[in-house]
């Protein structure tokens, strides 16, 4: 077996424990959301937990795409692992002794969400350093399926578990998932030799250096700039459709329909996993954000199961196309001995949008848009002639909101030269 061969299996060895890991997180996040939007019945609530669960790893994503360029990426990987069981550990305890506060969830996640953030950059620069260029786009294919185990597998299983037990049983399932992930990177780590990158120079110079990395590459920066506002838009559908739903439907209706809505996502990433894409990706990116925003918008336009589920397949189904060229433009753009602290810097820059939207996304949804689409509010007589009205409408309307902001950022991405010219200097390093 070739070389390359080989390095694909170690990739598909680490994939592995990463999908587990992923169905055991999304889990405890299914649980979580229904929890605590039982217990206080407002969004904003909400999407505090989801803020915090968040924040901690985004705000991190520098210092940890550091480590990733001075240590061994494996070890980083299971350190992070293997702490962020600390914080479901602190919640299950809570719960154990009664039923868990609101502030103790909040710590709960906070605190996993501390060490998570040592994960993803060094496992995004260990996927450079196990393949080849050719192999990039099938391997982004790859972890998206691993990521959209979380809304696929997760919800419909959480959903059968809560209608058995409680939201222990599904903490529990998540901590024994992260031994499984351990163990499937350290497999890989002992066929790998670990790399030196240079000399270890203060922290402070390194983060420079990947700054200066990023800086200097303006299509990347570029595109690093204009995925705030992508996130953004995101962040209102990941945060609102929870509250939306369980507006008229149970937690059962909400398992089935988010698993539903993720078998586009699923769909997709196969695809891309089977079928390499080799070139457009910049056009393939705007595209795909492009119809994403239509399709978001039309998941809040009605209080139906069905025609949420089809426009929510058809959201996530656009989204491993556009994940994939993101991916592909930026590693092949970027010189691998300071990815892991670009991908940090990337990380921090690009999400922070997320961060923005789980913070106003709750308040917005509780206190201004449902009031405007209640019997009697400003919009029932017009807007509402549309999409109805009641108490989940006005969740509805900010979602449709945002995919119209969605479609209309993708349109002035493909507008960016710098962007463009990403797919022309591909294979450069910066």
């Amino acid at each position: 077996m070739s070389n390359s061969g080989k390095s694909f299996r170690k990739f598909l060895l680490l994939w592995s424990g990463q999908f587990i890991s992923a169905i055991g997180s999304g889990l405890t996040s299914f649980g979580l959301g229904v929890y605590v939007y039982l217990q206080t019945g407002l969004a904003s609530t909400t999407a505090l937990v989801i803020l915090l669960a968040f924040m901690p790893t985004l705000l991190l994503s520098p210092l940890a795409g550091v480590l990733a360029d001075r240590y061994d990426r494996r070890l980083l990987m299971v350190c992070g692992d293997s702490l962020s069981a600390a914080g479901l550990l602190f919640i299950l305890l809570c719960m154990l002794r009664g039923e868990a506060l609101f502030w103790q969830i909040c710590v709960g996640v906070c605190v996993s969400s501390i060490f998570t953030s040592l994960l993803e950059p060094a496992y995004k620069a260990t996927i450079t350093d196990l393949l080849t260029e050719e192999q990039f786009t099938k391997a982004s294919g790859l972890v998206q399926v691993a990521g959209s185990a979380k809304y696929l597998i997760s919800p419909i299983i959480a959903g059968f578990l809560l209608t058995v037990s409680d939201i222990r049983l599904l903490i529990v399932i998540d901590i024994c998932t992260i031994f499984v992930t351990i163990a499937s990177t350290l497999a890989v780590r002992k066929g790998l030799i670990s790399v030196v990158r240079g000399e270890k120079n203060a922290f402070w110079y390194e983060f420079k250096g990947g700054w200066s990395a990023l800086r200097q590459n303006r299509g990347v920066f570029v595109l690093t700039l204009m995925g705030t506002v992508l996130t953004f838009c995101l962040g209102f559908i990941q945060t609102l459709s929870t509250p939306m739903i369980l507006g008229f439907a149970d937690s059962a209706a909400l398992g089935t329909g988010t698993t539903i809505s993720a078998a586009g996502m699923l769909a997709a990433a196969m695809m891309i996993g089977l079928v390499s894409i080799r070139k457009g990706h910049a056009k393939i990116l705007s595209g795909a954000l492009f119809m994403a925003g239509l399709f978001m918008a039309g998941f809040g336009m009605r209080e139906n199961m069905v025609f949420i589920c089809s426009f929510g397949f058809l959201f996530f189904a656009m989204l491993p196309l556009a994940n994939a060229s993101i991916d592909y433009l930026i590693r092949t753009n970027i010189d691998n001995a300071v990815q892991g602290r670009v991908w940090g810097l990337i990380g921090i820059i690009s999400q922070f949008g997320y961060v923005v939207a789980y913070a106003v996304s709750g308040v917005l949804a509780d206190y201004v848009f449902t009031p405007l689409l209640l019997e009697g509010g400003m919009l029932a007589g017009s807007v509402g002639k549309i999409i109805g009205t009641g108490m989940g409408r006005g969740t509805g309307f900010l979602i449709i909101v945002s995919g119209v902001l969605l479609s209309l950022t993708a349109i002035v991405l493909y507008q960016i030269k710098s962007v463009r010219g990403l797919e022309k200097r591909g294979g450069v390093c910066t």
